[in-house]
């Protein structure tokens, strides 16, 4: 699909999926916060990377890994403010719960 001489990239497509996750393994972790069912967020790590390992994203704070899914199976989004994204799926590290989780980078002035 064309929008304005420019090709739109399938979100559903894993070659999107995996640019969006080696595009995002570069920043630096200030906090994560995933949300629950009822709308609140809650904070469950701070201080942490991402990084991709044998086809998987994993999220690490507080000195524990906190989401790691299939780079398949990832729903990847950047905030609007661009300080940090929204990565979803099943979650390998705690039993294939489907989570949703909100990490927000480190900002350092450019």
């Amino acid at each position: 699909m064309l929008w304005f001489g420019k090709k739109r990239k399938n979100p559903e497509s894993y070659a999107y999926r995996l640019e969006m996750a080696e595009r995002i393994v570069g920043h630096h972790v200030k906090y994560v916060t995933e949300r629950k069912n009822d709308g609140i967020d809650e904070v469950i790590g701070r201080d942490g990377a991402m990084a991709i390992r044998n086809d998987e994203l994993i999220v690490f704070a507080s000195q524990d890994i906190l989401f790691r899914t299939d780079i398949a199976d990832l729903r990847v989004s950047e905030l609007l403010s661009k300080d940090g994204v929204i990565v979803g799926g099943p979650d390998k590290e705690h039993g294939g719960n489907d989570r949703t989780l909100v990490v927000y980078y480190v900002y350092y002035r450019k």
